[in-house]
């Protein structure tokens, strides 16, 4: 044996599994801490898992920003919910959600404000009650270079296209003069409007321009802001800013479901609310802030507003801002007219969680996301209330579990009878009683 002439031999073993668990340790990979919001816990060890951004940043995450992706109807919208009611339970958290889903004439996020006694902030061009909340672009709370690039981007949004230069001056110039002579109240957006059709001679001395030219520069621009002022998107920006507009409430929510969620309104009111946010809600306070929005497939996809939205993420990161956006498909964003900016945007995002997709979305996924060939293959497989959550690098299969409490405010969907919402939660216990199931 020493002189390498025999060799040992060890003899099988014959056990049971019982004992051989006891033999072979399971093993599991580390969590993201002890410290933050608990989500639920991993499939595979049983363990909790608690993520917070806050906690996590600068040490394992090198942004705060979240993407959450999956087909409808796998707990997306419950995630979300759970994990904003979670959140303002420490004292130093802020919400604000863009809400763009709802029935029976209310947002998907209604019966939390309920349960919070919060009122959402409802945008609804067709209101005809005289109650309208309106968000005005030219609010003295926005600096006058915001408010500036903030019509540029509603312009360019409504257009599909980059403003001219010509055009871009008859806005400047527009607006420098309705900021010069308006006094005693808001500027408003009809200011710009009659401004752009009757320009003035001022405005048009210092580069030795003709009002008649000046005035043809800027007829597209007037009749773009003219649908938010007297057109089909009446009724949200043509007026002063709604006083009663609580900044400060722990939650903020901003009721789209009024809004055709494929018309050009909607990534026009993103941006306008994009902006609005940035000058008059993050401030260096020391307040966490989360910024959740809903169907955020309406910022990524429009080049326009993406630029806006990518800028507020780099200036969000220094005031403690974290940007959760939710969609159902990346190649909703991809592969659409903002691909640079969208590809930008998902890069500063470091924690992804992927909810059930089909196998060649999933793959599609995996590939620009740098998932593990392990998660690629069990995404498919998920059912409803597990995914694959990737917290730079630090992949593993959640469990999301919602308790009592929360359940009556999670499941909006009136399709969710309580037949369903009874099975499902039979079916919730019997996976908590059998992990392995």
């Amino acid at each position: 044996m020493i002189f390498g002439r025999g060799e040992t031999q060890r003899l099988p073993v014959r056990t049971s599994t019982g004992q051989a668990q006891a033999i072979y340790l399971p093993t599991a990979a580390p969590g993201l801490g002890d410290s933050g919001v608990i989500i639920g816990r991993e499939v595979y060890s049983g363990k909790g898992y608690i993520y917070d951004p806050f906690q996590l940043y600068g040490q394992q995450l090198p942004a705060p920003h979240w993407l959450v992706l999956g087909e409808s109807g796998n707990g997306k919208s419950a995630l979300e919910k759970t994990y904003v009611l979670r959140q303002l339970r420490f004292r130093d958290r802020q919400v604000v959600v863009l809400d763009a889903q709802g029935e029976d004439g209310v947002g998907e996020w209604n019966l939390i404000a309920e349960a919070l006694g919060v009122k959402p902030i409802r945008l609804d061009p067709n209101d005809l009650s005289g109650d309208a909340v309106r968000l005005n672009p030219l609010d003295p709370a926005i600096a006058v270079t915001g408010q500036l690039a903030l019509l540029r981007t509603i312009i360019e949004v409504a257009m599909g296209h980059a403003l001219q230069e010509r055009a871009g001056y008859a806005l400047k110039a527009a607006h420098t003069h309705v900021m010069r002579t308006v006094s005693g109240r808001q500027p408003i957006l009809p200011d710009i409007v009659e401004a752009l059709r009757n320009p003035t001679p001022e405005s048009c001395e210092l580069l030795h321009l003709d009002v008649k030219d000046v005035r043809v520069w800027g007829l597209d621009v007037a009749l773009v802001l003219d649908r938010l002022t007297d057109g089909d998107l009446k009724g949200m920006f043509e007026g002063p800013t709604t006083d009663g507009i609580d900044l400060d409430s722990p939650l903020i929510i901003f009721d789209l479901s009024h809004i055709d969620r494929n018309s050009i309104a909607m990534p026009i009111l993103m941006a306008i609310v994009g902006v609005w946010l940035e000058h008059t809600w993050i401030r260096p306070d020391r307040v966490k802030r989360i910024f959740l929005v809903e169907e955020a497939w309406h910022i990524i996809n429009s080049p326009f507003v993406a630029q806006l939205f990518q800028r507020l993420l780099k200036f969000g990161r220094r005031l403690g801002l974290s940007f959760v956006a939710v969609v159902h498909h990346l190649s909703d964003v991809v592969d659409g007219a903002a691909a640079k900016e969208a590809s930008a945007i998902l890069k500063m995002a470091s924690t992804r969680t992927v909810y059930m997709q089909k196998a060649d979305e999933a793959r599609a996924t995996g590939k620009v996301l740098g998932l593990p060939r392990w998660a690629v293959e069990i995404i498919p497989t998920l059912t409803p209330g597990i995914a694959v959550w990737d917290v730079n690098g630090n992949v593993q299969v959640v469990k999301h579990l919602i308790t009592d409490t929360e359940r009556p405010m999670v499941y909006t969907d009136r399709a969710m009878t309580e037949d369903a919402v009874e099975e499902r939660v039979r079916a919730e216990a019997a996976l908590a009683d059998d992990p392995a199931a």
